[in-house]
């Protein structure tokens, strides 16, 4: 097996593992429920993790707060998760925001007032 695809399937694999983990095992009130790990993105050497993570949430600073409760108890959630999945060593995990969806949504309203301004256009 090639080594791209097995990093390829750790991904997969802790994507899964690590949403479950965050949805069922940790504790926290302050985790919203609308919380996505979008991607993960394991080094060659399968020691580090890179958790993209989407919160579908108005407000930036609470995006930050929720961001920093994750990379806070990154160390218990890989514990949590090392139970779950057998590999030699399990990767350190980093939380990232990812604001893909953000942009999606800004481009999405963007096209919309574009084709009311042609409409109120074209009715004129």
């Amino acid at each position: 097996m090639s080594s791209s695809r097995r990093i390829e399937r750790v991904n997969s694999l802790l994507k899964e593992v690590l949403s479950e983990v965050i949805r069922k095992d940790l504790k926290s009130h302050t985790l919203p429920d609308l919380l996505t790990i979008t991607n993960v993105d394991v080094s060659k050497d399968l020691r580090y993790a890179k958790v993209y993570i989407s919160i579908i949430e108005d407000n930036t600073h609470k995006k930050e707060e929720i961001l920093q409760i994750l990379q806070d108890a990154a160390g218990y959630i890989a514990v949590l998760a090392s139970k779950k999945v057998v590999l030699r060593y399990f990767p350190s995990l980093t939380f990232k925001l990812d604001t893909s969806i953000d942009k999606y949504m800004e481009i999405d309203q963007l096209l919309r007032r574009i084709e009311e301004k042609r409409g109120k256009e074209e009715a004129s």
